[in-house]
């Protein structure tokens, strides 16, 4: 028979702080707990307790277990969670969840598409992070996975995320592990350490505690339990909960102990007739079922904590109805139970009844047992199910057939990777070298090395490979390998092993390589000529040519990918040569990615054709194409790229109020999914915020955040010095130090390849230096001359500088219409157009040109009213030397329309033109403003010459109709 307390002793503790944490989930507090104890001392069992408390406070649970058998099943545990809840409820219908059905079409088969996207792990956690929010947004969630210590990586690094992400949500994580050295334990205690979870770790009962759960076991009080069946149970359990429970049911099967009219008595000898251990207990529970019972748990514990019945049946021989039966008598007997995530598996019901069967069997039998199991298993099944070839490989394991378990494991290994799903693949491949290091399977682990982010490894395994090959394919094979190392070395900005990882490759190819080895090698090596030291022209040119025989060879071939990544680099060298040239290779994708059913390489060239058409146009409308589609197509990391995308455009469009929203919505989740290029673009993207708003604080504390993530010198610097540094200093009224910012950028941009044309060597710093007189026509013609000057936020500020220059050589009308010009192309740029015409306009009083009192008005009037002090400053002391009437600050300023505000009309003169609407004259007018007629002629006629109005009456009615 089979013993259980009704109620949880010794673990008041524990089960306290659980209610707490779950009532701080309903409120919106929410928390990660790890429990984490050996088996037996009631890790489920307080997991049971709290999701009855919680199932009682109307909060949904959601329940997953990892499990021993298949362990490298990516994500077991969370689908079971999300399984466990959803099979009956249904998936929330929330429109927030839109953009992340694709991605939790992992855990929701009801969501699954045509969509051919694979999400990334950290797609998955921000998509179940976002499940969890909508579930609990109402009462709170409990979320409890239990047994990590069994856990696949792919979990292990979503749970990781949930953990230090759940605080903002009102979601309870709790979860499970024995205190063996594993994955799990190291991320239970690392995130204790860092407070970002509660660890519990229960101890044994004292025996105090022994009794009090004795007593409840035999439904008695603690004084009526025999003396001797106290000693022995606090002797032989060592305090643990589940040994307890085990010895007393082996105490009363055995008549040791029986209830004699309401009371428990000794009936023998405790010494002769109950086990010393709960190995003994549980085979003499089992003994009693039988042999064939015996046996056949035998073949289910060399199967696992969980095992399929039809490998069960085949290796036992057994028919339906034997089978039953002794699957019946187990699960009377409280060994085994039905598993409820599986259909036709059982489980037992504690991990220790298999260890304890494992334990009493020889290891000859063992051996025995595990290779029938394998030789049955593979026999059932042409391709072995999912999650069985780890199985069977287990099997061969124990039975000592390492090699094939070496080939199941491979080859396991090879599908996880393609999957997606590296980390399991890497431990898989790891294990698999270990038992047989075949030259395939080192390939196979090098690449899932390099996949994984672990290339120092990857690169000092490599060299362990034979240096040549024998066939072709071999050859073409490791020349693959090479090339996607020097890929990820590149990416790494390693550049000297990505030069080692290329040579490698060209030498295993030799002059026979073929098509598709010779295009993909050239891209790569492309790429990495791009980035090393030397002269920019010819390294450009040599990538120039290597990527168009990549493309040619790709196209030729139909390698849709290979042409991809060849137009991709292709467009990006192009854009020196003006956009157009770019948008065609990126249109040659787009049309390759429609074709081929290529959706993540048809958004890549709907972002990147994007960007271009803002830098030509100053207009976001395919960058908004490019957000749908990867909305469309459900990737979470696509789409947020888009988002980030559009942040530096609406800086530069002066949106500032859209470009925060965009930025700070796009900083937390690049941050929690460590995509550190993303993150980087949004913190130089706040850093231009600040910088194109005058506020150097603001902009200091973006660029250490990006200094922080960086780490190494990135394309980030011109940047950083061109569009953040310098627009910041001209904005303090700073042009020495604009012009040492903008020299340091054009310094670094003639020493490092770059594909970015916007920080100021193709028009701020032109405008700049012909400011302070630095420079002239040849310096014009010269920038001129790139078709990148241009770009619409390059062609204004030369139209700004081609103005200046017309008005220095006395060809006042030139000047007028290069400004003009100017300030069209600075339409859309509101904050760089004001900035212009305050330049302009100083030089332009100096000269004796154009209108520059209109244009400082203008100009004041915006940077007063962004808040940018020193230029709205500086232009009412220019208004002052052209001998123009600056405008004074008064209170009530904010309610003169634009229209008079740009013409310099004050506060009191408005007040003037309000009543000059209803004619009255001066008499009339100075009565009511308490002002004398004289000062309120002066007024008028200020008024006049201001607006341009011929007499008193037009001037009535321009009031009439502008305050209608």
């Amino acid at each position: 028979m089979q013993i259980s307390s009704p109620v949880v002793v010794g673990r008041e503790q524990e089960l306290a702080l659980l209610t707490a944490r779950i009532r701080g989930a309903g409120q919106g507090a929410g928390r990660a707990v790890f429990l984490v104890a050996d088996a037996g001392l009631g890790k489920s069992r307080l997991a049971n307790e709290a999701a009855y408390r919680a199932f009682g406070m109307g909060m949904p649970v959601l329940r997953g277990r990892a499990s021993s058998t298949g362990t490298m099943m990516p994500l077991r545990p969370l689908t079971e969670a999300v399984a466990s809840l959803l099979r009956a409820s249904g998936p929330p219908n929330s429109p927030e969840l839109e953009p992340y059905r694709s991605a939790l079409s992992t855990f929701i088969p009801e969501w699954r598409t045509g969509a051919t996207h694979s999400p990334s792990l950290v797609e998955l956690a921000e998509a179940l992070l976002r499940l969890l929010g909508i579930i609990g947004r109402a009462t709170g969630c409990l979320l409890i996975l239990e047994d990590l210590h069994d856990a696949d990586a792919e979990s292990l690094s979503v749970i990781e995320y949930l953990v230090d992400n759940v605080r903002d949500l009102s979601v309870l994580l709790l979860a499970t592990s024995r205190p063996q050295a594993c994955p799990a334990l190291d991320l239970a205690r690392s995130a204790a350490q860092r407070r970002a979870a509660e660890l519990l770790e229960p101890a044994a009962l004292t025996p105090a505690e022994v009794r009090s759960l004795t007593a409840a076991c035999l439904d008695t009080s603690p004084a009526t339990v025999p003396g001797q069946v106290i000693d022995r149970l606090t002797h032989d359990a060592d305090g643990n909960p589940f040994v307890v429970e085990e010895l007393l049911a082996a105490m009363i099967s055995s008549g040791a102990l029986r209830r004699v009219q309401g009371s428990w008595q000794l009936a023998g000898v405790l010494d002769a007739n109950i086990p010393n251990t709960v190995v003994r207990s549980v085979s003499d529970r089992v003994d009693r079922l039988g042999g064939q019972t015996r046996q056949l748990l035998h073949i289910a514990a060399v199967l696992g904590q969980r095992f399929p019945l039809p490998v069960l049946q085949a290796v036992s021989g057994l028919d339906d109805r034997s089978l039953l039966g002794h699957l019946r008598a187990a699960t009377d007997a409280q060994l085994i139970v039905p598993d409820t995530a599986l259909a036709d598996w059982y489980t037992f019901r504690h991990a220790l009844t298999a260890d304890a069967l494992l334990v009493e069997m020889m290891p000859t039998e063992r051996s025995r047992i595990a290779q029938r199991t394998a030789d049955t298993m593979e026999a059932l099944h042409q391709v072995l199910p999912e999650g069985w070839p780890q199985l069977v490989a287990e099997l061969r394991i124990t039975s000592g057939q390492h090699p094939a378990a070496a080939v199941l494991l491979a080859d396991a290994g090879r599908r996880t990777l393609a999957a997606g799903s590296s980390r399991s693949a890497l431990a898989l491949l790891d294990r698999a070298h270990q038992l047989d290091p075949t030259p395939e399977i080192l390939a196979s682990l090098i690449h899932a090395l390099a996949e994984g982010g672990q290339l120092d490894r990857a690169l000092e395994l490599v060299n362990h490979l034979t240096p040549t090959a024998v066939r072709q394919d071999e050859a073409n094979e490791r020349a693959s390998l090479h090339s996607r190392l020097a890929y990820a070395a590149i990416m790494a900005r390693q550049f000297d092993d990505a030069v080692s990882q290329v040579e490698s490759a060209r030498r295993i190819l030799g002059p026979d390589a073929g098509p598709e080895q010779m295009a993909t090698l050239d891209v790569v090596e492309a790429r990495l000529i791009f980035n090393l030291p030397g002269d920019r022209d010819e390294r450009l040119a040599t990538a120039n040519r290597l990527a168009r025989r990549a493309a040619e060879i790709a196209e030729r071939e139909a390698l849709p990918e290979v042409a991809c990544q060849a137009w991709q680099l292709l467009s990006s060298l192009a854009r020196s040569e003006g956009y157009e040239v770019a948008d065609a290779w990126l249109e040659r994708i787009l049309s390759a990615a429609e074709e081929h059913n290529l959706p993540a390489w048809r958004i890549d060239a709907l972002m990147r054709l994007g960007v271009n058409e803002f830098l030509r146009t100053g207009t976001v409308s395919r960058l908004h194409q490019g957000r749908r589609a990867a909305q469309q197509l459900g990737s979470i990391v696509l789409g947020l790229s888009t988002e980030v995308s559009l942040g530096l455009p609406y800086v530069m469009c002066g949106d500032f109020v859209a470009a925060a929203d965009v930025l700070e919505r796009c900083e937390s989740p690049t941050f929690r999914m460590q995509n550190l290029g993303e993150l980087q673009t949004v913190q130089v993207s706040q850093a231009m915020l600040a910088a194109h708003q005058g506020q150097r604080r603001n902009m200091d504390d973006a660029l250490k955040r990006l200094r922080d993530s960086e780490g190494k010198l990135s394309p980030n610097k011109t940047l950083v010095l061109g569009m953040c540094r310098a627009v910041c200093a001209l904005l303090e009224e700073d042009p020495g130090l604009a012009a040492q910012e903008l020299d340091e950028a054009l310094a670094w941009e003639l020493a490092n390849p770059t594909v970015y044309y916007l920080t100021g060597r193709y028009g701020l710093r032109l405008l700049v230096e012909v400011v302070a007189g630095r420079a002239g026509w040849g310096a014009h013609d010269e920038v001129v001359e790139a078709p990148t000057s241009t770009l619409r936020w390059n062609q204004q500020f030369v139209l700004f500088a081609r103005a200046i220059l017309h008005g220095r050589s006395g060809r006042p009308v030139e000047a007028a219409e290069a400004f003009e010009a100017a300030v069209e192309a600075a339409a859309v740029f509101p904050m760089a157009a004001h900035l212009g015409r305050r330049l302009v306009a100083e030089a332009a009083i100096v000269d004796g040109w154009g209108e520059p009192a209109v244009w400082l008005r203008a100009a004041e009037e915006y940077f007063h009213t962004a808040e940018v002090p020193a230029v709205a400053s500086a232009c009412r002391a220019l208004l002052r030397r052209a001998g123009a009437s600056a405008v004074q600050r008064r209170a009530g300023r904010d309610q003169i329309p634009a229209e008079l505000r740009a013409c310099g009309v004050t506060v009191r003169e408005f007040e003037v033109f309000e009543l000059l609407a209803d004619h009255p004259g001066n008499q009339g007018i100075a009565k009511r403003l308490y002002i004398s007629p004289r000062t309120v002629e002066k007024h008028v006629a200020s008024l006049l010459a201001k607006t341009g109005h011929p007499d008193r009456a037009a001037l009535s009615g321009f009031a009439r109709q502008l305050l209608a």
